[in-house]
């Protein structure tokens, strides 16, 4: 997927039920922000949030402040690894990314943070007051400090045990997005609607592009910029998320071989059923088969 889809899906993920449970949850367990961010975002991600840092808000109400809270974000998002990502500011303040994929590809980052990890010196104020002033910025002290130390500080420990939590619901919802994207519809065209009626019935034939745009009575070229548009997918990327899902259920039965699950949902070769399956889900068939829980 491009960058544009990739936010369009971040966004739709940001909507979901799932997401806004588990946002509420986590708030209230933590008093900490949660943001769920594509990876390039030129907004703070936790603006207006409940459980935002009085201080952080007051940055928000700088530009240079604002800069310098966006080029934190951008340095998560530069940040190489598949752990949680911390980035600490400029005023002392810690952020942390945790990464959010499908398959192999980086969609966006669960982004919480705004804490210190020891509590701050009044040192650490003045030289964070001063950088400030440098910036230009007619400071309020008595605002300003009383902000600072408001600021939440936990230990290490329970940070890396909050980051965990975090770790977790990212598993977890890179496991379900490849459904939330098959499964989505926002309004949708019926043309689209059809099409995908007409490719779950026939996900285990060879359809081609043309025979989809047939059975929907609509030129090759006009479904192709139409389905494209309405999913964020093409076809044959739409194709194959259908069937890696229907392989995903399939894998259930331990009776069957990979090989058999591989041409019942419509791969004419093993081997390139392997690879699209390993870029989707992250993981071989065999290792997601031995991964699933046992009766």
């Amino acid at each position: 997927m491009d960058r544009e889809t990739n936010k369009k899906f971040i966004e739709q993920l940001a909507r979901s039920q799932i997401y806004a449970d588990y946002e509420r949850a986590f708030t209230r367990t933590t008093g900490l922000p949660l943001t769920l961010r594509p990876v390039e975002s030129w907004q703070l991600p936790q603006r207006g949030k409940t459980a935002e840092s009085p201080f952080c808000a007051l940055m928000a109400e700088q530009n240079r402040a604002c800069a310098a809270c966006l080029e934190t974000q951008a340095k998560i998002s530069a940040e190489h690894g598949a752990g949680p990502r911390t980035v600490k500011c400029f005023a002392g303040l810690c952020d942390t990314g945790v990464p959010v994929s499908v398959g192999e590809e980086l969609l966006g980052f669960l982004q919480t943070g705004q804490v210190f990890l020891k509590k701050p010196t009044r040192s650490q104020f003045a030289k964070t007051a001063k950088q400030l002033v440098d910036w230009g910025w007619k400071v309020d002290l008595r605002r300003l400090e009383e902000a600072y130390f408001q600021t939440r500080v936990i230990s290490p420990q329970q940070y890396e045990s909050v980051l965990r939590l975090l770790t977790i619901f990212a598993q977890h919802l890179s496991l379900v997005s490849n459904q939330l994207l098959v499964l989505s519809a926002n309004s949708e065209p019926p043309a689209v609607t059809r099409a995908r009626q007409f490719i779950a019935e026939h996900q285990a034939d060879e359809i081609s592009l043309g025979d989809v745009a047939r059975a929907v009575n609509t030129s090759t070229f006009y479904f192709c910029k139409l389905f494209k548009k309405a999913t964020g997918l093409n076809f044959t990327e739409y194709l194959s998320r259908i069937r890696v899902e229907k392989a995903k259920n399939l894998l259930l039965n331990p009776n069957l071989r990979v090989s058999e699950i591989a041409y019942q949902v419509g791969f004419q070769s093993l081997t390139h059923f392997n690879r699209v399956f390993r870029k989707l889900a992250g993981q071989s068939p065999t290792h997601y088969r031995e991964k699933l829980p046992r009766n």
